[in-house]
């Protein structure tokens, strides 16, 4: 027989926030969480944001989706998309509601950290031929030696054709690693800052060693190397400066834990969001409100560029969707909401001393909807209003989706930034939400299958909500 509840317990209960792993009080969310993110491993496969886009829009096809037309009033329940030169891409799938009452938005990016090549980088050295990379991102540099890396992107020729580059993916591909120096003669190495113990000219791509034999040629394993990717894709070293060619690790997205209860990949940050959000976006059916998922590029190095989020292409199709309806973008974009869905990071035991314990986010508790992010003095921050809180917190609690909220570590430590910051510029209500990730940045980041399904819950109530924001 229980015991009845104090006074206090009952008023602790009233009044007080107790966050516990959301399958303590779901047994069959275990389950649905594995099935979705059965699909969210395939959708990591995709390992650039050409390769997102080009597997998303076939997706697209699929179910439906028509290229947008502008000028064309479409009815409820149209999904439609647009592409941006094959890095970017916005979906939608019209209301009922009227364009005028705003839209419901969400938007994440779909590029991650990598080792870019640079214009010029094949040369050869002790023997040995490498690729010389200009790393993309934030990363720890060391993270990115003796591990196995795979080649991906496209070379665009003279006479436009684009050459589709994927090496080290498949079953008997060959590999590719930034090599390490041995600890025998890593005396100084080791007394160097992390920063500093491999530095960004150190990240040179091992891609080959047996020559070529004409005892008349210079660099033989060079030319061997560029004869091979001749033979392949038809390519001379020339063609390296109109291409876009990056090393990625090879590792294929697997479960983590006896329990299987994480998901280890490559690009988590933020393809975990990319995909929670295009799930979404599918699986409406006749929303009250229109919906628009963007996928942008550039996110890691500051949104710039026309295929990132300061680019106007976001503003241009809601100006070109909105003219078909005789509106104007800025009068449906102050009524819209929009979630910017981008990760936070997870309490990591091991190193906790930087998380301040009661403002940060814990892996398996659902998805974290930051307030605001930035730096320090909330520097490169969208700090989201008290009533737009309000308004994201009455949906997700309506809907009975668990969630949590954090910021990026203690205050003084460091932080980080969002997209929410590059589209709240648009006079647009905007919240960030995601999923904690242990080890972001890294060649494997760790999430937790219960937060990558409940970020898709969680924004799939908002594209089926029919609150009306005040």
């Amino acid at each position: 027989m229980s015991e009845e509840k104090t006074a206090g317990q009952i008023l602790e209960e009233k009044l007080l926030s107790k966050s516990r792993h959301p399958s303590m009080s779901d047994p069959s969310l275990e389950g649905e969480a594995n099935g979705f993110c059965e699909g969210y491993k395939a959708f990591l496969r995709w390992k650039t944001e050409r390769e997102a886009v080009e597997g998303t829009v076939s997706m697209l096809r699929e179910r439906g989706y028509s290229e947008f037309a502008p000028g064309t009033a479409y009815p409820p329940g149209s999904k439609i998309y647009m592409e941006n030169r094959g890095k970017a891409l916005i979906m939608a799938t019209v209301g009922k509601r009227p364009v005028a009452d705003g839209l419901r938005i969400g938007v994440s990016h779909i590029d991650s950290p990598r080792l870019d090549f640079k214009p010029n980088p094949l040369f050869e050295d002790s023997e040995m031929a490498y690729f010389k990379t200009h790393y993309y991102g934030g990363i720890k540099k060391y993270q990115w030696t003796a591990i196995p890396l795979s080649l991906h992107g496209v070379v665009a020729l003279a006479d436009g054709e684009r050459i589709r580059v994927r090496i080290g993916e498949e079953e008997g591909d060959p590999v590719f690693c930034v090599t390490d120096l041995l600890p025998h003669l890593a005396q100084n190495q080791m007394k160097k800052t992390a920063s500093e113990v491999v530095e960004g000219e150190q990240l040179n791509i091992l891609i080959g060693c047996a020559p070529y034999r004409d005892e008349k040629v210079s660099a033989k394993v060079k030319l061997n190397v560029m004869r091979l990717l001749n033979d392949r894709y038809g390519i001379s070293e020339r063609d390296f400066l109109s291409a876009e060619l990056c090393a990625v690790p090879a590792f294929r997205p697997a479960d983590v834990g006896l329990d299987g209860s994480m998901v280890g990949a490559y690009g988590q940050d933020d393809s975990v969001c990319a995909y929670a959000s295009l799930m979404a976006e599918i699986e409406a059916r006749d929303p009250e409100f229109t919906t628009v998922t963007v996928f942008a590029d550039k996110e890691e190095t500051g949104s710039d560029g026309n295929t990132g989020m300061r680019s106007l292409f976001f503003r241009d199709f809601v100006e070109d969707f909105a003219s078909a309806y005789g509106l104007q973008a800025r009068h449906v974009l102050k009524k819209s909401v929009c979630l910017s869905c981008d990760v936070n990071a997870a309490v990591d035991p091991a190193f906790g001393d930087v998380f301040e314990r009661g403002n940060c986010s814990f892996l398996g508790r659902g998805p974290v909807v930051s307030k605001y992010t930035g730096s320090r003095g909330k520097y490169s921050t969208n700090d989201a209003s008290a009533e737009t809180m309000g308004f994201i917190r009455g949906i997700l609690d309506g809907a009975g989706i668990p969630w949590q909220a954090g910021e990026l570590g203690k205050v003084d430590i460091g932080g980080g930034g969002t997209i929410a910051s590059e589209i709240s510029v648009h006079n647009l209500d905007t919240v960030d939400i995601g999923v904690p990730v242990l080890s972001m940045h890294s060649p494997m980041e760790i999430t937790s299958k219960t937060d990558v399904y409940l970020l898709y819950r969680a924004v799939s109530a908002f594209y089926s909500s029919a609150a009306e924001k005040d």
